[in-house]
């Protein structure tokens, strides 16, 4: 749009100009699920603000944008066109680490390895006693969500990133999603997948995405038979804060599910929070197990260990071949 005209009364004006990045965008460490999430050419700007907005929403530099569903501050303007304008059929998701985790999770496997998500799911499946309500902490792009809704009447995904959820969130609703795959440089192929496909259409609708925080979830996220917390602990801010109150969030005979590679970083936790991969003042190595048995034991009894491989493709020539050990917990 070349300026703004006529955006005059009490609601705000939706226009068809999509959300995008200037030259030199990053995301802010601190808040990286505010603007992200709509550059994909269904966030169109809005323009003028409402009865409701502050000052500093209506001038012209002022950059919002929602899909057309959006009606906080109801109202309408009719304009018409003679332009006709094509429809993209496919929106391909591009974001490095997003398309990354739709092809670990909805790609093909590489050496001979299982589908992490889907033995994940099967796995804890195995387990559960009840199996009424699951929760799938740390979802990312959501298969394991999907196939624990083969053995659950419920499931809930919840990951920190808000680009995570929109994938699976995305295949339900729209009934596909569509990736890119690094290959070598610049070069990327292109997948598509379908939940027909994948064998979701009839359990789609037990499935829900929620964006939270395993620190700090919502209170009415509660009532589980079974949580899954995928490749999480070691990247969690305070992991003590999950671990400490995950029982009140389950029903009675519950199973926690754990998996975790351990590879603890101060960029994700702080030093005196990890569980475990230090040595404590007498000298003695800590394991991150034996940590999760003191804070668990009392509330939990460890029924399984066992590890689990996973790999994820970054180019056609360059792989993560990573070992998480996956634990199982029953509520006492």
């Amino acid at each position: 749009m070349n300026g703004m005209y006529d955006a005059v009364g009490n609601v705000w004006q939706w226009s068809r100009t999509y959300m995008h990045p200037f030259e030199g965008f990053e995301v802010h460490p601190a808040y990286d699920d505010f603007t992200v999430p709509t550059f994909d050419n269904k966030h169109a700007l809005i323009l003028g603000a409402s009865w409701a907005s502050s000052g500093n929403l209506t001038v012209k530099k002022s950059r919002y944008a929602f899909r057309k569903h959006f009606h906080q501050h109801a109202g309408f303007r009719y304009v018409l066109t003679d332009k006709k304008e094509d429809m993209v059929k496919d929106i391909y998701e591009t974001d490095e680490l997003v398309s990354q985790y739709c092809e670990f999770q909805y790609g093909d496997t590489h050496f001979g390895v299982k589908n992490f998500a889907i033995e994940c799911a099967r796995i804890a499946s195995e387990f559960s006693i009840n199996r009424s309500k699951a929760l799938d902490l740390g979802c990312a792009t959501g298969r394991a969500s999907y196939e624990l809704a083969k053995s659950f009447d419920e499931v809930e995904g919840i990951d920190f990133s808000a680009r995570f959820v929109q994938v699976g969130t995305k295949l339900k609703e729209e009934g596909s999603i569509a990736f890119t795959v690094k290959e070598e440089g610049d070069i990327v192929s292109h997948k598509k997948v379908s939940i027909e496909d994948l064998g979701y259409e009839d359990i789609k609708d037990k499935v829900s995405f929620w964006q939270g925080d395993a620190c700090n979830l919502k209170p009415n996220f509660n009532g589980y038979d079974l949580i899954l917390a995928t490749n999480l602990i070691d990247r969690l801010y305070n992991p003590r804060l999950f671990l400490d109150t995950v029982d009140e969030r389950m029903n009675k005979d519950g199973v926690l599910v754990i998996t975790s590679p351990y590879t603890w970083q101060e960029s994700s936790t702080k030093k005196e929070l990890w569980l475990g991969g230090y040595k404590d003042e007498n000298g003695e190595d800590v394991k991150t197990i034996d940590t999760l048995q003191t804070v668990l034991g009392d509330r939990f009894e460890r029924i399984h260990v066992q590890d689990l491989d996973f790999v994820i493709k970054e180019t056609a020539r360059k792989y993560q071949h990573t070992i998480a050990q996956l634990s199982v917990w029953k509520k006492k």
